[in-house]
């Protein structure tokens, strides 16, 4: 069996004096695509973060490619993670291609506007590569962020709620790109508030409630409705249609 590329187990992390995430664990194979789900203020963005280092932890083990997280040099978990925060506000008015471009310092600077350009294309970008981001649709700047993401070619991928905001074909795209990575041997893991389209494009999801998780399977064997109640207040269940799974749920009475 492969090394998971992310590992995390009895994760504790507490924002200011609330407790965010209690002893959550979760782990990500390459190959596969894992989807972190729960309400508003379960946890979700917390545990990406905190998984990634970027917030201080009271307790767990985090590992990288199987190495612990604390081991790392900044460069190094970089070249092992590359990680779109659901914060898509840009300060200065860079070109698209110069923001792609930081998701591969890695590279020579020619090379990396030749992989970030790439980036661009797949995102369906062709042509935006001098534009400032500043002067693009706000669902442009979500693509030119994901082409940043997509650059860094790291063998684990990190998506904070990477659909939110985007006309449902654009929300399509992104999964379908971010599931040629994970088709590519990368493992990826996104937040996602839809329910439906992550029942469709995850391999396996993680339920967090109030900072725990209740539910870690396949999209049938997590989104069950205890699960849907619990974590949504939902009554419902998911069901297929045409050969599509698709929630059929109504709010908890």
């Amino acid at each position: 069996m492969s090394v998971a590329a992310w590992t995390i187990e009895g994760l504790t992390a507490r924002l200011g004096v609330r407790l965010a995430v209690d002893d959550a664990s979760l782990a990500a194979r390459p190959g596969e695509v894992v989807g972190v789900l729960g309400a508003n203020g379960s946890g979700k963005t917390t545990l990406l973060r905190a998984g990634l280092g970027l917030i201080r932890t009271e307790a767990g083990a985090i590992r990288l490619g199987g190495e612990p997280l604390e081991s790392l040099s900044e460069a190094r978990r970089a070249r092992l993670a590359g990680y779109l925060p659901q914060e898509r506000r840009v300060g200065w008015n860079l070109a698209a291609l110069e923001i792609a471009a930081l998701g591969a310092p890695d590279l020579p600077p020619a090379r990396a506007r030749e992989v970030a350009a790439g980036s661009l294309a797949r995102v369906g970008l062709s042509g935006f590569e001098g534009r400032g981001v500043l002067d693009m649709s706000g669902g442009e700047r979500a693509r030119v962020l994901l082409a940043r993401l997509l650059a860094t070619r790291a063998p684990l991928m990190v998506a904070d709620e990477p659909a939110a905001g985007l006309d449902p074909d654009a929300q399509f795209l992104t999964l379908e790109l971010l599931r040629a990575e994970a088709a590519c041997g990368a493992a990826v893991v996104v937040t996602l508030h839809d329910l439906t389209l992550a029942a469709r494009s995850c391999d396996r999801l993680v339920v967090l409630h109030r900072g725990r998780v209740v539910a870690d399977g396949a999209p049938r064997q997590a989104l069950t409705p205890q699960v849907l109640r619990e974590a949504f207040g939902l009554a419902g269940a998911l069901v297929e249609a045409q050969g599509e799974l698709v929630l059929a749920a109504r709010r908890a009475s």
